[in-house]
């Protein structure tokens, strides 16, 4: 079966050259142009989405904003004319897997495009056979994995993207020290701009669930310090 591309850019002659190149590619793709039209779509039709920055009626970026993570199960590949790193890490930061900037080479967009395809079915494959349970529990923290909900002391907490891989990352790997490279390998995919992000995210893991779960190993990076259990 074809993976199945929902690609958002409202410039016709982009758009339309996009669409054609990605369909010899043997993609399925559908094409949308405008910010109401992607939020009629259902994004669990699809298998990645690529989104445009700068739409008509809005913009892209502000979309993943509002993504609940439950359904932020597509990579999602950013096209853009804007060339500033703070924009490039907004993105990223924001649940985008990908950031690529215009003007592009089609074969730049379909290596991109197979390489976050590959990766999301090795961690589908991965998540088979660890989450036999869906359920993890670390000391005040249960994760759902089936439904990708997190309860902090039986209150409902919500995580964006990032955080939910990362505390996934975490919970799964009780006692094990991550580096910081080493998480922005395992949670965003690849060789991420600045390792500044992962402490940022930490950060915010700690503020919401005001604990000292997430211990910082001077020198290293950072590990979990509870002794999760699966049930």
């Amino acid at each position: 079966m074809n993976e199945k591309i929902l690609l958002v850019e409202d410039d016709p002659a982009l758009g339309q050259s996009v669409h054609s190149f990605l369909t010899q590619e043997s993609f399925q793709v559908q094409l949308v142009t405008t910010l109401a039209e992607l939020k009629s779509c259902q994004l669990s039709d699809f298998d990645i989405l690529i989104l445009d920055w700068m739409l008509p009626d809005g913009q892209g970026i502000e979309y993943l904003k509002f993504l609940p993570t439950d359904i932020q199960r597509i990579p999602i590949i950013m096209l853009t004319a804007r060339t500033e790193l703070i924009d490039k890490v907004l993105g990223l930061e924001l649940g985008a897997n990908d950031y690529l900037t215009k003007p592009f080479e089609p074969r730049e967009l379909i290596a991109r495009i197979r390489v976050q395809l590959r990766m999301a079915k090795n961690k589908g494959t991965a998540t088979a056979i660890t989450e036999e349970s869906n359920l993890i529990i670390a000391t005040d923290i249960e994760v759902n994995l089936s439904e990708m909900k997190v309860t902090y002391k039986g209150e409902h907490i919500t995580l964006t993207k990032m955080e939910y891989s990362l505390l996934k990352l975490f919970v799964e790997n009780p006692k094990q020290v991550f580096s910081r490279d080493e998480i922005l390998t395992k949670v965003w995919g690849y060789k991420y701009p600045t390792t500044r992000t992962v402490d940022t995210h930490i950060l915010q893991l700690r503020n919401k669930f005001h604990s000292n779960y997430f211990e910082t190993v001077h020198g290293i990076g950072y590990r979990f310090r509870a002794e999760p259990k699966v049930s």
